[in-house]
């Protein structure tokens, strides 16, 4: 890093890299940042389309091959915004490079991917070289304050979890078969994509981690067209098809290292539901519940108040003490799905500054993936237990 900037490459244009974009262009300007986000270069592989998301997105220049993005004296990180299959091969290369890595969920497409992942994060750190995988959902101010409230031990000995996360951007059996629905690309599928985010949501709120689950999946519709044409969630199909490669949901049960058990469900076939997810967390002396589709908002019970009065509070989750909040709208004024990735950037920036190391690590991106590998285990030996490599 020079002087008080931090130059950022970036490779990937599409659904996230929008969002990370619009999360490097709007950090400094709310934030008292240490180091200013320098959105320097825009890495894809088709030079033209490149060029114009550089231009929409407020990009200063453009690589059509990520290698020589590593190469540049302007780049001091690397923001990893492609498909799971090149993860590994990006952010490796990037940290041995001597670049700080921002890479997206899930880490890897498998778990040798990821323990490669975090063995080169390692070794980088020695160097002062620091890497962070990014599960934006943890930014969301109320569920960073749902984790507060559970240290706090507002809801005493935790019990039950439940999460879900529910789409259905898929339910019409002629959408066509885009990466995200092939193994080779995607790693997995509901599980990989949604159901990495409850799992490191359930983690990071209730401060403890999975020992072991029993699963099941299915694969709705086998086969899909081949895509003529694609673009985030959305995309045109020809008349050949090709065969569905991934699951469209799963479903789990697991048992957290501190006793509490909890369920999981994660599809992207809940018609009706476009992006819904959901926590609940049940303790000794309270409960916590979280809906993002209404995102702004935690409830929280308190056990122990009069029974003859308690019930589920609402927090409208938008005053200046809250976690985040304080740099944006006055109090009432609602926050919105990209603000979760501004508060990544925010806190990467000042963990890099500082030294820290960021969280959540790759080391944590790992043990998700850790946790999906025993779902699939799971799920492909009849539902059988699985435990946790490293949890048990």
């Amino acid at each position: 890093m020079t002087g008080a900037t931090l130059g950022v490459g970036m490779v990937g244009y599409a659904f996230m890299g929008a969002a990370h974009s619009q999360a490097w262009r709007t950090a400094g300007r709310f934030f008292d940042l240490p180091l200013q986000p320098d959105m320097a270069v825009l890495c894809g592989r088709n030079a033209d389309a490149t060029a114009a998301a550089a231009q929409r997105m407020g990009w200063r220049h453009t690589e059509t091959d990520w290698k020589a993005l590593l190469g540049r004296d302007d780049v001091q990180l690397v923001d990893v915004c492609t498909p799971g299959d090149t993860h590994a091969e990006i952010a490796i290369a990037a940290l041995e490079a001597g670049k700080h890595v921002l890479c997206e969920k899930p880490l890897a497409n498998t778990v040798d991917e990821a323990k490669a992942m975090v063995a080169a994060a390692e070794a980088a750190k020695a160097k002062g070289v620091l890497s962070m995988v990014g599960f934006n959902y943890r930014r969301v101010p109320a569920v960073a304050l749902a984790r507060q409230l559970v240290e706090q031990g507002r809801i005493g000995e935790i019990r039950h979890v439940r999460a879900v996360y529910l789409q259905d951007w898929i339910v019409d059996p002629e959408f066509p078969l885009v990466w995200r629905l092939q193994k080779d690309k995607a790693g997995s599928g509901a599980l990989g994509d949604i159901g990495a985010h409850i799992v490191d949501m359930a983690q990071f709120v209730t401060g403890d981690r999975l020992t072991g689950v029993s699963a099941l999946t299915e694969t709705f519709v086998k086969e899909r067209p081949l895509p003529e044409a694609s673009s985030g969630l959305s995309a045109s199909g020809s008349s050949e098809r090709g065969e569905v490669t991934v699951d469209d949901t799963a479903l789990f049960i697991g048992r957290f290292g501190g006793g509490a058990v909890a369920s999981f469900e994660a599809t992207r076939f809940a018609t009706g539901r476009k992006n819904a997810i959901r926590l609940e967390i049940n303790g000794s002396a309270g409960s916590l519940a979280f809906d993002f589709e209404s995102m702004n908002e935690l409830s929280f019970y308190d056990g122990t108040e009069d029974p003859g009065t308690a019930g589920f509070r609402r927090i409208y989750v938008t005053e200046s003490t809250h976690p985040y909040v304080g740099a944006w709208w006055p109090p009432g004024h609602g926050l919105g799905y990209e603000h979760s990735f501004t508060h990544e950037v925010v806190d990467l920036v000042r963990d890099l500054a500082a030294g820290n190391d960021p969280t959540p690590s790759f080391a944590d991106g790992l043990q998700v993936q850790q946790v999906l590998d025993a779902v699939v285990r799971s799920a492909e030996s009849g539902s059988s237990w699985e435990p946790i490599a490293g949890e048990d």
